[in-house]
């Protein structure tokens, strides 16, 4: 088996501030260009006159623009800033140094071509009709850090009123990557899903993603707990998504908050910007997993929550067991362009996460659930799982 390359424990304390503002200078993108224009000959072949005959054939045929211009293998990473990790509603302007980022993993990671679009509004239907608009322009659509709830309302109306894969990759790209993570733990361990008794801390976008793709997979007990404390039936609060979230969780009644959630829990995964105690981590069951994924400040620090824990991951680069959506996004939109899908199902979903676990291998353990966001072997495997899901389910 090739070796990964490795990246778990990797310091970041020697990054200057001189050296992340000089590598984003100009931007991370660049337009590379495919055809020779060397001559007045290439001139006229990717130009005028010779253009003109590719024009006419897509006139004649729409189909064929997919085969003579970029737009099938095009991703545009599509936001308002409203909602940018760690740093809250930025704006448009704020958050494109993200979408640049976002789009040149795209590029490094998936071999896809991606731009970032951000929206000067931030009202659902506008950014919906702009994007219907822009169709002819793109092949895939990645939603990203849109503020919830919009961002349900978003990305539903735009899986409606598009023809092509839309994954808002905060919620699905986060929730893949978690499934992949806990199947892995608990194998390292020795379990199945079904028994485990799951804490979501956050019901955001994440959160309440989570929570959807891990009772697909087949966890029965999964709790989640917003600002308030435990989402259930009795509260008077609820949001719509969230009276949705509280009639498919909380099997057990449970009420109160985080340290009713977590005693005799066996996992624990935090997607909010809050805490969580050390002594309701050390309240949770024997050999608990605590997935701390709070970006930069984890929600328990790693050293803390492994006094408790069996297995512990976050979302940051320098502790091992990183979770990070990069092993989920550009396999996932590789492999629904790839497939010709033209929407991404729970499915897709579902066989992305087993494809991600799979690459590990054998070379499972409690600081290796997951393989490094690095590994060149992810990208390919999940690309091919789902494609083969999005055939299965008849939306290619």
């Amino acid at each position: 088996m090739t070796a990964a390359p490795e990246s778990a424990g990797t310091s970041t304390a020697d990054i200057t501030d001189e050296e992340i503002f000089l590598s984003h200078v100009g931007g991370k993108l660049d337009v590379g260009v495919t055809a020779p224009l060397e001559t007045v000959r290439d001139l006229s072949i990717a130009y005028t006159p010779g253009v003109a005959k590719v024009s006419r054939a897509i006139a004649a045929d729409r189909d064929l623009v997919n085969q003579y211009t970029w737009t099938e293998r095009l991703v545009v990473v599509v936001s308002d800033g409203s909602a940018v990790l760690g740093l809250g509603d930025i704006g448009p302007r704020a958050s494109l140094p993200v979408m640049e980022g976002k789009s040149a993993l795209f590029k490094k990671f998936g071999g896809l071509n991606s731009i970032p679009l951000v929206l000067d509004t931030g009202d659902v239907d506008e950014i919906v009709e702009t994007l219907v608009r822009l169709r002819p322009s793109y092949g895939a659509v990645n939603l990203e850090d849109v503020s919830a709830p919009r961002c349900f309302e978003l990305e539903r109306k735009l899986i409606d009123a598009l023809d092509c894969p839309v994954m808002h990759d905060d919620q699905h790209g986060t929730a893949i990557v978690v499934l992949a993570a806990l199947q892995g733990a608990a194998r390292v361990q020795g379990r199945g899903l079904a028994p485990l008794r799951v804490v979501i801390s956050g019901a955001g976008a994440a959160g309440v993603a989570c929570a959807d793709i891990l009772l697909a997979a087949g966890v029965a007990d999964v709790v989640v707990l917003d600002s308030r404390g435990i989402v259930e039936s009795g509260r008077d609060d609820l949001t719509p998504v969230k009276t949705d979230l509280a009639a498919r969780t909380n099997p057990r009644g449970l009420r109160g908050g985080t340290a009713e959630a977590l005693a005799d829990a066996d996992v624990f995964i935090g997607v909010s910007a809050g805490t969580v105690a050390h002594e309701a981590i050390a309240s949770m069951a024997p050999n608990s997993i605590v997935f701390a994924l709070s970006n930069p400040d984890p929600e328990i620090h790693p050293d803390d929550a492994r006094r408790h824990a069996a297995i512990v991951a976050t979302g940051r680069s320098d502790f091992a067991n990183q979770i990070n959506n990069v092993l989920a996004f550009p396999g996932v939109f590789r492999g629904a362009l790839d497939a010709g899908a033209r929407r991404i199902t729970e499915n897709m979903k579902l066989a992305a996460a087993g494809a991600i676990l799979s690459v590990v291998g054998d070379d499972l353990a409690p600081d290796r659930i997951v393989p490094s966001p690095l590994d060149p072997r992810v990208a390919p495997a999940v690309a091919a799982a789902v494609a083969e899901a999005a055939r299965r389910d008849g939306v290619v």
